[in-house]
């Protein structure tokens, strides 16, 4: 006689724990392990309490950087129907010092500029390949341009936006490049470090009260190997590089666009604030765009 519901139910649990009964005898290959001790968390700690804080910064570094494009027309608005070769030749002919002449910085990239009747990344002409994306968040598209800085080793990037009909210049960066990325509404540079195994990691991002890309992150981030020591030190450092900021990814240091900068982005920050270029190889964008 077939069983019940009931008791088709019992014999399934009585089945169930035969199994489980087995399973414990033969060793738990998938049970929970423990992760070992972990570390205590600790409070942040504050220094020197009886300092007055600064109401004023002691560097200008130039973290708000916009600026009319003057000369360029936006046809009906649309960032898309501006050459982009128009744009970095007024950047040009607005800083002569930078470009003209035989002593000038970038005088290689002025005279490149006669191969780019084509475009960009066609032939000998500087101008990079130009990227499209709503970095402002109104729904239009916004532009991002690189140019090398010849002879030199660095890249100009630059970001633009439309307002009020006008073109205008919201992120403006000079450095040895890596890499560039969109992210999201961000726009993030890496850059070679001094450090062996390290590499810089700069974010801006679109600030709306201040109508500008901001640098809302300036991180030193480990690229190379990780090497392992026999014996663990007795200090309690975490290895961070010195003079940096803990609180950010694994491995790196972080600061804010308001505070200070690392290495390399100390170092062109004069250039960035005074809408000087600096000078590298043409690095592309690696988000996509067009």
């Amino acid at each position: 006689m077939p069983l019940s519901r009931p008791g088709q139910a019992a014999r399934r649990l009585a089945v169930v724990a035969l199994l489980l009964a087995g399973a414990v005898g033969c060793g738990d290959a998938g049970g929970l392990e423990g992760a070992g001790a972990t570390p205590t968390a600790e409070a942040p700690a504050r220094l020197w309490p009886e300092l007055t804080p600064a109401s004023s910064p002691a560097f200008e570094i130039g973290e708000v950087n916009t600026e009319v494009v003057k000369g360029v027309k936006v046809p009906g608005d649309d960032i898309r129907r501006v050459d982009p070769v128009s744009i970095v030749r007024a950047e040009i002919d607005g800083n002569p010092g930078d470009y003209d002449g035989a002593k000038a910085p970038y005088r290689d990239t002025k005279r490149e500029m006669a191969d780019c009747a084509k475009g960009p990344g066609h032939g000998k002409c500087p101008v990079l390949r130009p990227y499209y994306r709503d970095l402002t968040g109104d729904g239009h598209d916004d532009l991002t341009l690189g140019f090398p800085l010849l002879p030199g080793r660095t890249t100009a990037v630059r970001v633009y936006t439309v307002e009020k009909h006008r073109l205008v210049q919201v992120m403006g960066w000079e450095d040895a490049l890596s890499g560039v990325e969109l992210a999201g509404r961000s726009l993030v540079i890496r850059s070679p470090s001094e450090v062996a195994g390290y590499e810089y990691r700069l974010q801006w991002t679109w600030d709306r009260d201040q109508r500008a890309m901001l640098l809302t992150h300036d991180e030193m981030l480990r690229t190379g190997p990780r090497k392992h020591s026999r014996h663990p030190s007795a200090s309690s450092s975490t290895g961070s590089p010195a003079g940096s900021q803990t609180g950010s990814p694994a491995g790196s240091t972080t600061s804010s666009a308001a505070g200070s900068m690392t290495g390399s982005a100390a170092g062109s920050a004069a250039g960035s604030a005074s809408g000087s270029p600096a000078a590298s190889p043409p690095v592309s964008p690696s988000a996509s765009g067009g």
